[in-house]
C-alpha cells in the first residue's frame, strides 16, 4: 500500500506522512511518473530536476522498474541536478554524475545529451559564467516541471547552506559556487574517508531557480 497515513495542508503546501520510506519512495515514483506523461502530453517534453543522497535512491529505484514495466520512458524527459562537489571529476565514485550513473542513468532510456549537471572541472575563472549559463540552459528548456529535493541535517536543499542572508536575499540566490557547512561536512566524511577530505565547496542550483520550478517534492525520513 502507498497510500499516506496522513495528508496535511499547511500554507498551500500538501505535507503526505507514510509509513515507511519505501511507501513515500514509490509515491514519489509515481508522482514523478505522472508528470512526465502530462508534461509530454502537453508540450512534448518532461523537465526533471534531481537530487542526489540517500533519501532519492529508493525514487530512482522504483523509476526503474516503472521504466523497465514499459511504464515510463525518458525519451522525452531533460534533466537538471541540483548540485555537485568542486572540484571533483565526472569518473569519481564520489561525484554526483557517478550517483546519477549508478542509481537512474544507466537504467533508462534518458538521452546523455538531455541529463545536465553541473561540471565540477570547469576552471574556477569561468565558475561563475558556469552557473550563470546552467539557469539559462534552465529557462530556455521551458522551467522545471518537478524538482525532486532532499533536506539536509541543518535544512539545507542543493547545496543551499544556512547563512545570514536576509530573506529576500535568499529567495534570490542563483545557481553558484559555495562553501559547505561544517553539519554538511561532518555528514558526508564517511564517502570520503574522513571530514578532513571532504571536498569543502560545491556548485549547487539556487534556490531561485529551485523555487521557479512548476511543482517541488522534498522528501524527508527518518
Amino acid at each position: 500500500m502507498f497510500s499516506p497515513a496522513r495528508t496535511l495542508e499547511r500554507a498551500g503546501v500538501s505535507i503526505l506522512v507514510f509509513g515507511d520510506a519505501g511507501s513515500a519512495g514509490r509515491a514519489a515514483a509515481l508522482r514523478i511518473q505522472s508528470t512526465v506523461h502530462a508534461a509530454v502530453a502537453d508540450r512534448g517534453r518532461a523537465v526533471l530536476g534531481l537530487a542526489t543522497g540517500a533519501t532519492p535512491q529508493k525514487v530512482y529505484s522504483h523509476l526503474v522498474a516503472l521504466h523497465r514495466e514499459g511504464a515510463l520512458s525518458f525519451r522525452d524527459v531533460v534533466t537538471y541536478n541540483v548540485d555537485e562537489f568542486y572540484p571533483i571529476g565526472p569518473l569519481d565514485p564520489k561525484s554526483y554524475r557517478s550517483y546519477m550513473h549508478q542509481h537512474l542513468f544507466s537504467h533508462v532510456d534518458l538521452a546523455p545529451h538531455h541529463a545536465h549537471l553541473l561540471d565540477g572541472t570547469v576552471p574556477e575563472f569561468f565558475v561563475a559564467e558556469h552557473c550563470a549559463g546552467f539557469d539559462r540552459w534552465i529557462a530556455a528548456d521551458g522551467g522545471i516541471d518537478l524538482q525532486l529535493l532532499g533536506i539536509g541535517r541543518n535544512g539545507h536543499i542543493g547545496l543551499n547552506e544556512p547563512s545570514a542572508v536576509s530573506l529576500a536575499d535568499a529567495l534570490a540566490l542563483p545557481t553558484r559556487l559555495t562553501e559547505l557547512h561544517p553539519v554538511t561536512r561532518s555528514d558526508v566524511a564517511r564517502e570520503f574517508g574522513g571530514e578532513h577530505r571532504v571536498i569543502p565547496r560545491a556548485l549547487t542550483m539556487g534556490v531561485a531557480p529551485i523555487l521557479a520550478a512548476r511543482s517541488i517534492l522534498m522528501l524527508a525520513t527518518g
